[in-house]
């Protein structure tokens, strides 16, 4: 079907959702791996302890993605969804600062993030549903905005409620989650649940063209296995330009997740000098960091801007590898800095690629999938992402054991080697959607 063009708040309204995923999430990111220290875990105990986020993305993405493909009911194809993720992540956020244990924090981190990839995996295939072509750069672009937004004031809250509004000032008992941290969480919850119910109600989606042929189709490949069939049948077709891609998410990510499992200890320890979890210079170095991912999510809102203008300009292709090297420099700089002020120019370099980490791939790859199976496909494409996370989570700490001497420092570093490496990566991609500039192209022969 012919797709009409959307306004900006239209367009506004289809993305606030994923305002509200990304709060939740980036209270998640930011915060995770000192919750795990404050309750008593290792350095090389950290990636294992993440293992729970990707191994839920690995299942539940691509099964998601597949079963919203086929769906069609009163709130839609892809709202179902958003919904019934929106309403557990937000209870798993209640209940993430109260963990008194490790085992206790780790198992929630497997609800909280299964329930957060119910919901953000369809707002990857809205778009490609909602936007005619010409249009989805700028409407990924406005997913990255809201994704920046949300993360900048996620990050930032615990800093905030401490310094701001004197929350939890005094230390926290050893062991123990701050009550900054714990009272973030709690507004997370009705601030995710609230932005997802926007998108709802202010986004109606497209019917199929024909639901008589939709039920029947729905009617003929019912069942759990003709469905995951179809899954790996999905797989086994994947468009080249896809499977370019996908090297290009493993590294990237490899690079994002040293980063999200390490700054935090990283700066506690090594720029703020914190000997240990019980020392208050740590949660000084915490809330730091806390800032410093705001900063780069900052980046990733105002760079959203800019973004499409370059993809227009130098092309998807290599617009996505300088924002990678960008990334790159940012994380290598950190090795350089005892200043605690010049780590938010590196999370300046951080904050470029992160923007287009969350939107190039994803404009360059809705061109090349079947319109039947956008839902799928994303799902599965997810898997350049949680299976790099499950790799690092299970390898990472024998890495950090035995060859980088537990020092988080240069864990972080070698996120800017992976992101070194997309770029190169992103070179041998195949863009057929996107038009040649028309400086490259070769004059016809004649007068």
């Amino acid at each position: 079907m012919e797709k009409p063009r959307l306004n900006t708040w239209q367009i506004v309204n289809m993305s606030l959702g994923f305002f509200g995923i990304q709060f939740g999430w980036n209270l998640q990111l930011s915060n995770m791996s000192a919750i795990y220290e404050y309750l008593g875990a290792n350095a090389d105990q950290l990636p294992l302890l993440w293992l729970a986020a990707p191994l839920t993305g690995l299942l539940v993405q691509p099964i998601i993605g597949h079963m919203s493909d086929r769906t069609w009911n009163r709130l839609g194809r892809r709202r179902p969804y958003f919904l019934s993720g929106a309403i557990l992540s937000s209870l798993a956020l209640v209940a993430m600062p109260n963990s008194s244990a490790l085992w206790m924090a780790a198992g929630l981190l497997w609800i909280m993030d299964a329930s957060i990839n119910i919901s953000m995996e369809p707002f990857r295939a809205f778009v490609a549903d909602m936007l005619p072509e010409e249009q989805r750069a700028r409407g990924f672009a406005m997913q990255s905005l809201m994704i920046g937004l949300g993360a900048v004031i996620a990050s930032s809250l615990p800093w905030l409620l401490t310094n701001v509004f004197h929350v939890g000032a005094a230390p926290a008992a050893a062991h123990t989650i701050p009550a900054s941290v714990r009272l973030a969480f709690y507004i997370g919850a009705p601030v995710f649940f609230g932005c997802v119910l926007w998108t709802i109600l202010t986004t109606k989606e497209y019917p199929p063209e024909d639901i008589a042929e939709f039920q029947r189709a729905k009617a003929e490949h019912s069942g759990l296995l003709h469905n995951m069939r179809e899954i790996f049948a999905a797989i086994r077709q994947m468009p080249p330009t896809m499977r370019q891609l996908s090297a290009v998410q493993i590294c990237a990510w490899l690079g994002l997740f040293c980063m999200w499992l390490y700054f935090t200890p990283a700066v506690a320890r090594n720029v703020f000098g914190a000997p240990n979890t019980a020392s208050p210079l740590y949660k000084e170095g915490e809330e730091w960091s806390g800032l410093c991912f705001a900063v780069y999510s900052a980046v990733c809102f105002l760079f959203s801007f800019v973004l499409p203008v370059l993809a227009r300009n130098l092309g998807r292709k290599l617009t996505h590898a300088l924002c990678l090297l960008c990334g790159a420099a940012g994380l290598f700089s950190v090795a350089l800095i005892h200043n605690k002020w010049l780590l938010w120019a590196s999370m300046t370099g951080v904050g470029i690629a992160w923007s287009s980490i969350l939107a190039m791939p994803y404009t360059i790859l809705a061109g090349c999938l079947p319109q039947k199976k956008i839902g799928i496909y994303m799902g599965v494409f997810n898997f350049a992402i949680v299976l790099p996370e499950i790799t690092a989570s299970l390898f990472f700490g024998w890495v950090m054991n035995h060859l980088l001497d537990n020092n988080r420092l240069y864990a972080v570093v070698a996120g800017g080697v992976f992101m070194v490496l997309a770029a190169i990566l992103m070179q041998r991609v195949h863009d057929a959607t996107e038009p040649v500039p028309v400086r490259f192209k070769i004059a016809p022969a004649g007068r």
